[in-house]
């Protein structure tokens, strides 16, 4: 059988060169394409856990932070707001107990917080979303004379207690959102980390 003059050694060589720049060209495709699927930094930073520094807020006072997007309450509470929070009748709320799972589960209690003094909520209604107004002060007139401070939303009438707690009678479901947050120190808290995890 003739060879009809082909280089054997020769027409290796070139399947292999070409089959080693084809894998390295689909090298080079795919790369760019599967980091393509990765988070860009601002998604990762949107989702990062935050430091709120507390030092400054006076006490009856609230901050907000932005977590995920989201506003973030902190509201430092005067003894009298927790008095009054605690001694709200359980019958006038939705869910006194926080059993829906808006809340971490190191979460208890009904100031639904770590500490009593320092309140951590996502300031958005369950209802439709809007962001409720920051009502501290008891018996406000326009809404009405039993009121014992906490937030309104004026969309739709929501209303809900200085722990965030929904009353009976509103559109919101369910309790303001508690965010995963632990201490840092006595001053620093971050937002969107579990205590588990510290």
């Amino acid at each position: 059988m003739a060879d009809n003059g082909v280089n054997k050694g020769r027409r290796r060589f070139l399947v292999g060169a070409t089959t080693v720049v084809g894998a390295v060209g689909a090298v080079g495709v795919a790369v760019p394409f599967v980091a393509s699927w990765q988070p860009s930094a601002k998604a990762l930073a949107a989702g990062a856990p935050v430091s709120a520094d507390v030092s400054k807020l006076e006490v009856g006072q609230q901050m907000t932070a932005e977590w995920r997007g989201r506003p973030v309450w902190i509201l430092r509470r005067s003894e009298a707001m927790i008095e009054q929070t605690k001694s709200i009748d359980p019958s006038q709320l939705r869910d006194p107990r926080s059993e829906a799972p808006q809340q971490p589960a190191y979460i208890e209690g009904p100031l639904r917080s770590i500490k009593p003094e320092v309140g951590v909520l996502i300031g958005i209604c369950t209802h439709l979303g809007c962001s409720p107004a920051f009502r501290p002060e008891p018996g406000a007139a326009d809404i009405g004379g039993d009121w014992p401070g906490g937030y309104l939303c004026a969309c739709h009438g929501s209303r809900f207690d200085l722990a965030g707690r929904v009353f009976t009678g509103v559109p919101a479901p369910l309790n303001l959102e508690v965010p995963p947050h632990r201490y840092d120190s006595d001053t620093v808290i971050v937002v969107g980390e579990d205590v588990e995890t510290a």
